[in-house]
């Protein structure tokens, strides 16, 4: 099976949504993501957890598509559980869903979202210490402000997003021996000036 970052993505829609707008679901499939295939009880305790939370929301996941089960990581009556997908797109249309609870699943999983970017990159500034100076310089937390009507933005965005897949699909090419997982976020929002 490929890694997680080689599979596809997932566009979310109001049914998967439900099932992903938990902030300990977000947390296990990131987890099954960067970390590979684990069971309930190792991921408890990587995310201090118990097992019973785990356990019950990675069935949750499961059957909204999210996650699936690692036979062959088993042994005995052990489940082993994977992520599907490399990553989840999110349509902006579902902050607009006629139904108030998958409006407000969409809100909680753009909060958690925006919580993780935070911490990811809290996380890499306390820890530069640990990287080479190769991959010091090769990290980036940039922020521009640009003034552009909605559909250049969207031109900005589509092209960022066609510049990552490049970016992904080149890699998995050449499978270089020093690469490791890098995270790429991206945020294009409107601000007020006055």
């Amino acid at each position: 099976m490929p890694e997680p970052e080689d599979r596809p993505t997932h566009l979310l829609d109001a049914r998967s949504l439900r099932g992903l707008a938990h902030p300990l679901r977000m947390r296990l499939l990131t987890a099954l993501r960067r970390g590979g295939p684990a069971t309930a009880s190792q991921l408890a305790e990587k995310l201090g957890e118990s097992s019973g939370a785990t356990s019950y929301h990675l069935r949750q996941l499961a059957e909204h598509g999210f996650v699936e089960d690692a036979p062959e990581h088993g042994k005995g009556r052990e489940r082993w559980w994977r992520a599907v997908h490399g990553g989840v797109q999110f349509d902006e249309s579902l902050l607009r869903h006629a139904d108030p609870t998958v409006r407000g699943a969409a809100s909680a999983f753009l909060h958690e979202v925006a919580t993780t970017h935070a911490q990811e990159l809290s996380t890499f500034l306390g820890t530069t210490h640990e990287w080479s100076e190769e991959w010091y310089r090769a990290s980036d937390a940039s922020d521009f402000t640009l003034r552009l009507p909605p559909a250049l933005a969207l031109e900005l965005v589509q092209k960022m997003h066609d510049l990552v897949e490049h970016y992904r699909t080149q890699a998995s090419a050449e499978a270089a021996p020093d690469a490791e997982q890098v995270r790429v976020h991206t945020h294009v929002f409107p601000v007020r000036t006055n």
